[in-house]
């Protein structure tokens, strides 16, 4: 059987590892310092890409709850008047519709407006 080195697979392992820490600061073209960190960067984009979402939103909650003071209503008030209405617009589009077309919101609030009275 013939021996079998492994310095090719080594070799294309570690330049890979280096490939992801490419742009770091400090030693980090040494391959122990370069795993380390990219490892703990791969953790964290993995992490902040479940993380964006629930920041996102927050952020629209921020912006419907902002609008919704604008017409008299709050935050609560008009979700629970858009459900009783049987109206299906999510958040995404709710708080586009209050940050760049505040008619069309006020419209959408008279609507939850008019099914909790």
């Amino acid at each position: 059987m013939p021996r079998v080195t492994r310095g090719v697979t080594a070799r294309r392992r570690r330049k890979a590892t280096r490939k992801l820490a490419k742009g770091f600061v400090g030693g980090r073209g040494v391959y122990r310092q370069a795993r380390a960190t990219a490892e703990k960067g791969l953790t964290y984009a993995y992490r902040d890409r479940k993380q964006r979402k629930r920041d996102l939103r927050g952020l629209w909650v921020v912006r419907i709850n902002a609008g919704a003071r604008l017409v008299g209503l709050s935050y609560s008030q008009l979700i629970n008047g858009l459900k009783k209405a049987n109206v299906e617009i999510d958040r995404k589009i709710l708080a586009d519709l209050a940050l760049r077309d505040p008619k069309a919101f006020a419209s959408v609030a008279a609507l939850a407006r008019g099914a909790t009275a």
